[in-house]
């Protein structure tokens, strides 16, 4: 063994590590170089359309028929509320085309009736269909 710790073969090693070392790096050096990263070319682009639009049709004005329904109903309403012995808060009044259609409840049969005429005495009523209900104490 020599002075310093060192042996022949523990030198030998570190000089062969050094030549792998150095042989590495130099292969290294001849190696082709990386590729290069491919730039994207930008491609002109169109400005963007607005998506389109949606737009709701109109609504269509209340058909003439349908407001004269509602005025006659109306009125068939108000005559029926002014009828003394018929309670009109229980019975609905439904127009179409000049027919008055009655639905709800009476307490008698005769103010089934009575409300029936009352309809039909309105003006622009062209018939009456009764659907009421008798029922007692309504």
């Amino acid at each position: 063994m020599k002075a310093n710790g060192t042996t022949p073969g523990y030198r030998a090693s570190w000089m062969v590590m050094a030549g792998l070392l150095a042989l590495a790096l130099a292969a290294c050096d001849g190696a082709p170089p990386p590729p290069k990263p491919k730039v994207a070319v930008p491609t002109p682009t169109l400005p963007e359309e607005p998506p389109p639009q949606v737009v709701a049709p109109p609504k269509p004005a209340e058909p003439p028929q349908a407001s004269a329904d509602k005025e006659l109903a109306g009125k068939v309403k108000s005559a029926l509320l002014a009828e003394r012995g018929i309670n009109a808060h229980a019975i609905d009044v439904v127009a179409k085309n000049g027919v008055i259609t009655l639905y709800g409840t009476t307490e008698t049969p005769a103010r089934r009736d009575t409300a029936a005429k009352v309809a039909g005495n309105v003006a622009g009523v062209k018939s009456v269909d009764n659907k009421l209900a008798v029922v007692a104490g309504s």
